[in-house]
């Protein structure tokens, strides 16, 4: 008899899968699979551990960027004092209401500077011309009342319409003049519209009630110069 053949070696021992590996070998083709046949995402139930996402934190809100560009930001932040020239202040475009004598604003708030006569001359006008604002003007505060390189600057504030309102004026002595702006310090503002409301008429009112009680000459420049544009050539 020939001899029996040799048993064949035992097959190695095959480890079975883990249902994790398995899954996360699978998830993938399966989401493939979905959207390719139109099942849609939704239709396909993966789990978390096998197919996660890092969660990314949104970055922070620096603030509201253009907050401070409307008109009823700008009107908030009221600039008074002298200009880095020693010079009163343009009025603003936020607020329309205003009155000065530095022409670099809209034409329609520029006024003419006083005239000091020579019987108020010197140190005489800064006394009279705080006598007149207290006695024109109602609940008088003067916030500066000082001497500077550029004449005597005089902020005072007062009521007004609506809240209050602020006078500045330069009295510049060596040359006989007294510069100012004169407006108010709340802003109205009519919704929806983002133009702000005022009344230029009651600001000049208020400096010629000064003027008047001084019995200075303010002439009126706009005036003539009006009158030159519209006179023919």
């Amino acid at each position: 008899m020939p001899p029996a053949p040799p048993c064949p070696p035992p097959s190695p021992a095959v480890t079975p899968a883990r249902p994790q590996n398995l899954l996360a070998s699978v998830a993938p083709v399966a989401v493939a699979a979905a959207l390719v046949f139109s099942a849609g995402p939704a239709a396909v139930v993966v789990p978390a551990a096998a197919y996660a996402v890092p969660f990314v934190r949104p970055p922070p809100v620096q603030g509201k960027p253009f907050a401070a560009s409307t008109p009823y930001a700008q009107s908030q932040k009221l600039q008074l004092g002298l200009d880095k020239l020693g010079k009163i202040r343009p009025c603003p475009s936020t607020n329309p209401g205003c009155v000065s004598t530095n022409a670099l604003g809209s034409s329609g708030s520029f006024a003419s500077p006083l005239l000091i006569p020579e019987s108020s001359a010197g140190e005489k006008a800064v006394v009279s011309l705080r006598q007149a604002i207290e006695k024109t003007q109602s609940n008088v505060d003067f916030k500066v009342d000082e001497d500077t390189p550029y004449g005597h600057y005089i902020e005072a504030e007062m009521d007004g319409g609506v809240g209050r309102d602020v006078m500045e004026f330069l009295v510049k002595k060596d040359a006989g003049v007294v510069a100012y702006r004169c407006m108010a310090t709340k802003v109205t503002f009519v919704y929806p519209f983002t133009t702000a409301v005022g009344d230029s008429k009651g600001q000049k009112q208020r400096i010629d009630a000064i003027s008047q009680e001084l019995g200075w000459y303010a002439p009126d420049i706009q005036s003539s110069m009006d009158s030159d544009v519209d006179s023919p050539q």
